[in-house]
């Protein structure tokens, strides 16, 4: 049983933000299952990703969403999807040492559009 039914990040323009999400969650076998006038949502079986339109957002660090992926083959190319398609590269795919006690995870971290932090692990 999952924990999380869906997570919700603020965007606002969904029409630059919908490209990027696409490449990005597509490498990991998200699709575009949920498309309505102020909002989209990306699942694998049903929508557990929904970007929400809102004209105004407060400065922040915005949000930080960490999804599982099969193999470090997807995290590169989540990773790649995402740099190809308007993200920014906030920590190449590599080892990460995982709360600090000393077991490693492959990981990749980016930036959406709006400055949103998206992991790949």
């Amino acid at each position: 049983m999952h924990m999380i039914d869906h997570v919700s990040v603020a965007v606002r323009s969904l029409e630059k933000s919908i490209g990027f999400y696409e490449a990005a969650l597509g490498a990991l076998g998200y699709e575009k299952l949920v498309v309505r006038e102020r909002t989209v949502g990306f699942g694998k079986r049903y929508a557990e990703i929904w970007l929400n339109l809102r004209e105004t957002i407060a400065v922040s660090d915005g949000a930080h969403v960490c999804l599982r992926a099969k193999s470090a083959e997807r995290v590169d190319a989540f990773y790649r999807a995402a740099l190809a398609n308007g993200g920014s590269d906030d920590g190449a795919p590599g080892e990460r040492e995982h709360d600090g006690e000393g077991q490693a995870y492959y990981a990749a971290f980016v930036r959406d559009p709006e400055g949103n932090k998206l992991e790949a692990m």
